[in-house]
């Protein structure tokens, strides 16, 4: 091997060079001992002899067209060694032209030795708060047959919503932020987990100690966000608690200060909390249930704008309005 390449394989880190066809022509000896592959029986073998098959699509043409106009790449791999246990590592991979020839050489650093533990994307970490989330909340309101559809409709809204907010009031909400917002309102009902099914369901007028009982479920709820939270180690979960407790605890709250837990009044309500609130009214009016027909959408928007000022922040339900009128 040439020496330019060769001098590649004195590295610490796991190194792998392969010529034009992406074949391994060399690698050294970390990368042995990481992959459990021994150098003789891959030489002349495609590089993704470690594939798992994890490793989003996206990545792979990513890298394609980097290196497909001579520029080296950087990114994350999801391999398998040879003894079938994943390996999770950052690799740059550098093209050289040597005597006309090209070659690749990629440089592995191994994530899965990092003190908190196994290396996992971004997008992977939202997808799993998600589907975390979204478990978490059908199982505490399994009760109800409709309700993962009303969940997923409020997700679906105040998705859309925030966006159209930050767009119209150029307000200063992060991606993240609005993503975590989105994550935790499927939260916002748990509570009613603790309250009796002969309350929850009751077609007619609730008694005023029934009405008693169902104000109730905003503080049970952060009771339950409490103990989870409490019992995780990691940040999996808590990234996401400050907020999922702030629409769970506030969401009933009117902007006159008449709703509850707590009787807050205007900004006094979290944001979060003032956006669900309409969004929850919104769907819930929409919705068909045993004790009611669906709304029509004129109605609804009505009933929002009377409220204005009333249960709901002006500027918001202004906002909505026009987002679900233009469609």
């Amino acid at each position: 091997m040439e020496s330019t390449l060769a001098a590649f394989l004195l590295l610490a880190d796991a190194v792998i060079v392969t010529d034009a066809e992406h074949r391994i022509i060399e690698v050294n000896a970390a990368y042995e001992e990481v992959t459990g592959h021994r150098r003789e029986s891959i030489i002349g073998l495609k590089a993704g002899v470690t594939k798992s098959g994890l490793t989003p699509k996206k990545t792979y043409d990513e890298m394609k067209l980097r290196l497909s106009e001579g520029k080296p790449w950087l990114g994350i791999f999801i391999n398998r060694k040879r003894n079938k246990e994943l390996w999770h590592s950052h690799i740059t991979i550098t093209p050289f032209q040597v005597k006309g020839q090209t070659y690749y050489v990629g440089v592995f650093r191994d994530l899965s030795q990092l003190s908190e533990g196994l290396y996992v994307s971004e997008s992977r970490k939202m997808k799993i708060r998600n589907e975390m989330l979204k478990v978490l909340a059908l199982s505490c309101e399994i009760r109800d047959p409709d309700i993962e559809g009303h969940l997923t409709r409020v997700q679906f809204l105040t998705a859309n919503f925030l966006k159209k907010y930050k767009d119209y009031t150029n307000a200063d909400l992060s991606e993240e932020y609005i993503n975590q917002v989105v994550n935790a309102s499927i939260m916002h009902d748990i509570g009613k987990s603790g309250i009796p099914e002969g309350i929850l369901y009751k077609p007619g007028q609730l008694t005023v100690y029934e009405r008693a009982i169902i104000e109730t479920h905003p503080l049970i709820g952060v009771d339950i966000l409490n103990k989870i939270s409490g019992e995780l180690e990691d940040e999996l979960f808590r990234q996401e608690s400050a907020i999922a407790k702030a629409i769970v605890e506030s969401h009933h709250e009117k902007w006159d200060g008449t709703g509850y837990p707590h009787r807050l009044k205007g900004d006094d309500i979290p944001f979060e909390a003032q956006v669900v609130s309409i969004i929850d009214v919104y769907d819930a009016l929409a919705s068909r249930r045993p004790y009611k027909d669906a709304w029509k959408q004129d109605e609804i928007l009505t009933y929002l704008r009377n409220e204005s000022g009333k249960s709901f922040n002006p500027e918001l339900v202004e906002v909505f309005c026009s987002m679900m009128e233009t469609g």
